[in-house]
């Protein structure tokens, strides 16, 4: 009957998307839940959706062959340790977002979700690191671990987890992140990486992504630099794709504003 009702559903129109969450628990039993990117996603998080309906269910569940709509189904075998949202069918935030980072082919867009849930203000990395504790085998775990570290210690964004590894990787002093300070005008900002030094002199890192082009971000970051300028620090801006595809050379560039 209920498969029915779905057909009529159907008919009269497309779903939405709610609805289609519906359909795909239905399709994978009683006790299925919301995970993955779906979960992530009625939590709040932005910028992750996906088409496919992800749900979790105890192992040994199949999802229904005439399911509407497509989803993908994750088993637990140890389904009684199973958390979710207090009275609700979602799974808690912190393992769902660890089921969708083990589904990346590469452990970057892996460690990506879980910045961009810190960033966004919906996880804490105590949580995530609990996760992965009880996770034990799951797919590039030894790099989200060390992603949730550095994620921890003040980088809140893919761009400059990836920067703080270059510097470990070239034996570069790791920088203070995400350092307050006031401008001229008394408004707290936020730095991406600082280091000070022996002559006391600021250098400043601003790695920028793909947001920073919008005309409106770009202004305030050209601004911006000039204030950190006038205070006599040495400010460097990379691209994000530089940080990733040419660490030798922004390296090089770093060391000599550092005097190494």
């Amino acid at each position: 009957m209920a498969t029915a009702g779905v057909r009529d559903r159907i008919a009269n129109g497309p779903l939405s998307e709610r609805q289609r969450w519906t359909v795909a628990r239905t399709h994978a039993g009683p006790l299925a839940i919301l995970t993955a990117f779906t979960a992530a996603q009625a939590f709040g998080l932005r910028g992750w959706e996906r088409e496919t309906v992800h749900v979790l269910a105890p192992g040994g569940t199949r999802l229904r062959r005439e399911c509407p709509v497509k989803g993908r189904l994750h088993l637990s075998s140890q389904w009684g340790e199973v958390r979710t949202r207090p009275r609700s069918i979602v799974h808690a935030l912190p393992e769902a977002l660890v089921r969708a980072a083990a589904t990346f082919a590469s452990a970057r867009p892996a460690c990506g979700i879980l910045a961009a849930a810190v960033q966004q203000r919906l996880a804490r990395p105590p949580a995530l690191r609990d996760a992965l504790a009880r996770a034990p085998r799951v797919r590039h775990r030894a790099a989200l671990l060390a992603a949730v570290g550095d994620i921890a210690q003040g980088s809140e964004a893919l761009s400059e987890i990836d920067f703080v590894r270059l510097c470990r990787r070239f034996r570069l002093p790791v920088p203070e992140r995400q350092a307050v300070r006031r401008d001229s005008s008394g408004r707290r900002r936020y730095l991406d990486a600082t280091w000070r030094r022996a002559d006391g002199r600021l250098v400043v890192v601003e790695v920028d992504g793909a947001l920073h082009l919008a005309a409106g971000r770009w202004w305030a970051d050209q601004l911006r630099q000039n204030e950190l300028t006038l205070a006599d620090a040495i400010v460097l801006r990379f691209p994000s794709v530089v940080v990733r595809t040419e660490p030798a050379m922004v390296a090089a560039q770093l060391r000599r504003a550092l005097r190494l």
